[in-house]
């Protein structure tokens, strides 16, 4: 049992343990949880109570989450002192305890951290950042169609420009650097800051499986594998290849490829294709060009298409696979459709951890006013339930958010936007919540 300095673990839980790849989740669960900077002061207490009345209302009193408070951020400086935004007694709370949640936190200045959320996801291996994104009813939205997207975006969290391999315009390095790639033919401006962009077979592969995994289990039809791989050829064009050589060689009796649903392939330049009438009837368990069958469809899109594609044709895409900036990027243009980061649920994932957190910034200007939006760290503990495999409490929060959106009991983000709607607090909107379920 690993010993902490300043974390205390309640009496009334028992421990999660893992059996191969299976958790073994206990009626009592302990679950660490880091409040929060900024507005975690009034969101976290109105998802706490919520998630709790989820699982008394599904089970009657025979399960309860046993809450263990550890600390990050500003408030592990003033338990810990001096520059500790990230204590070693967190790490090792999440890393023994398998599950937690946290609410959003600042970006620390000095302390040599450039971001605690992108050092919890490296420290830990949480490799797959998994954000799902689905309209509830009631949700103002820019677009004509919000019901359309329900879509689940699994990005790549510890590779790519995150990885945080730079160095400032000139510095030694950086001309260091510059040198060396020109005695390799290519030239770069002296006045450049450089930044390294590392794709790996492990995190491709690794990140693709998960995807391919999650559909599989959640019975989606696509998976979609974003990237920019026409310009990139060697990075992203790689994550691109790497993921359908796993889709092949580990899930071929589950998956169909696109081209492979419509009969086609590419000729030997690799660029002009071609029509194999019936190559891949079998695939298809001999149904029509265009019918895969029980088979997940894969498939892939170039970035820039990606982002036109989910605001006009939304219902064509399922789960989405991609590198880390892409990912960034895409998941919060998705949420802008549908409501919006005060209703955007995330979770960073590695072969067994699950950190699940509010997606947003901490908004210090709202803190200690109870007058935020909780719905992301609310439907983000709804992603930990049903990783727990509490299901029936992740759903009961799930339609009880949506039924109180529908009656128009909103927060003031969404109050600003409804016609004849009544504003409630953050903690109002938890008590309504939880009233609906």
């Amino acid at each position: 049992m690993v010993k902490f300095e300043k974390v205390t673990v309640p009496s009334d839980g028992a421990q999660i343990t893992i059996s191969g790849s299976t958790l073994n989740v206990p009626d009592n669960p302990i679950i660490p949880f880091i409040r929060g900077d900024g507005i975690g002061i009034d969101i976290w207490p109105a998802t706490q109570r919520v998630l709790d009345a989820a699982v008394e209302k599904s089970y009657g009193g025979r399960r309860k989450i046993a809450w263990m408070k550890v600390y990050c951020g500003d408030e592990a400086v003033e338990r810990y002192g001096g520059l500790t935004y990230l204590p070693e007694d967190t790490l090792n709370a999440i890393r023994e305890y398998i599950i937690a949640i946290k609410g959003p936190l600042t970006t620390p200045v000095g302390g040599g951290i450039r971001s605690l959320n992108v050092a919890l996801r490296q420290i830990l291996d949480l490799y797959a950042c998994v954000r799902p994104v689905r309209y509830f009813k009631g949700v103002p939205s820019p677009v004509v169609h919000p019901e359309r997207m329900n879509i689940v975006i699994f990005r790549e969290n510890t590779e790519d420009v995150y990885a945080g391999i730079e160095w400032q315009q000139g510095s030694p390095e950086a001309l260091k650097l510059i040198e060396l790639i020109g005695t390799m033919g290519k030239k770069i401006r002296l006045d450049s800051g450089i930044g390294i962009k590392p794709i790996s077979i492990t995190g491709s592969k690794r990140l693709a499986r998960k995807a391919l995994e999650f559909a599989i289990a959640e019975g989606r039809k696509s998976v979609t594998i974003m990237h920019k791989g026409n310009i990139m050829k060697f990075t992203e064009g790689a994550f691109k290849d790497w993921g359908y050589e796993v889709a092949k060689q580990e899930f071929r009796d589950q998956i169909i490829t696109e081209a492979e649903l419509w009969d086609e392939a590419m000729a030997e330049d690799g660029v002009t294709p071609i029509t194999k009438t019936g190559a891949y009837s079998a695939l298809r368990d001999g149904k029509p060009v265009g019918d895969p069958g029980h088979r997940i469809v894969v498939k892939d899109r170039i970035a820039d298409s990606m982002f036109q594609q989910i605001q006009t044709r939304a219902e064509e895409y399922d789960v989405v696979c991609t590198t880390n900036l892409n990912g960034d990027f895409l998941s919060d243009a998705a949420a802008a459709q549908v409501g919006g980061l005060g209703l955007a649920p995330g979770a960073n994932i590695g072969t067994h951890i699950g950190l699940f957190e509010a997606t947003h910034g901490t908004a210090p200007k709202y803190a200690g006013k109870d007058m935020v939006n909780p719905g992301s760290l609310m439907l983000s503990g709804a992603m930990m339930l049903n990783y727990l495999g509490w299901r029936e409490a992740g759903q009961l929060v799930e339609d009880a958010i949506e039924r109180t959106i529908d009656q128009k009991i909103v927060t003031y983000d969404l109050h600003r936007l409804m016609v004849g709607a009544t504003k409630v607090t953050c903690s109002g909107f938890a008590e309504a919540i939880v009233s609906n379920m």
